[in-house]
């Protein structure tokens, strides 16, 4: 049940975000269990002037930086996490080509009652 939103510069085209959406997708279905059809992911572009990185830890990036924050219930091992990391960046050098150190991605972990995907219920939700 992740919800996916990955922050781009402006100016790529749309096969490179359907590239990122499909391969980013793809790597959580192979490494944390997610099932088919589960796929709740957006894009945002930015201008030059509305996204900014540095020379964190030591990694130089570039202006193709890819954000991904992944939204998720808890009960993903760390092994699993880090199996996705890895993947996801695998997945992205293939295919659209982003460089690794281009890939940022974080995980914030909600529990399930904070969840609804429609029909006002939380589907995942056990009192």
């Amino acid at each position: 049940m992740p919800v996916t939103r990955i922050a781009i510069r402006q100016g790529k085209t749309d096969v490179y975000k359907q590239a990122l959406l499909d391969e980013i997708y793809e790597a959580m279905r192979e490494t944390v269990a997610i099932k088919e059809g589960d796929r709740f992911m957006t894009i945002t572009e930015h201008g030059p002037h509305e996204f900014a990185s540095g020379p964190f830890l030591g990694i130089e990036r570039s202006d193709d930086l890819v954000q991904i924050q992944v939204f998720w219930a808890p009960g993903k091992t760390v092994e699993q996490k880090l199996s996705m990391y890895t993947r996801i960046v695998e997945r992205l050098g293939t295919n659209p080509g982003v460089r690794p150190q281009d890939v940022l991605i974080s995980v914030t972990e909600t529990a399930a009652e904070n969840w609804s995907f429609g029909n006002g219920e939380a589907q995942f939700y056990q009192p």
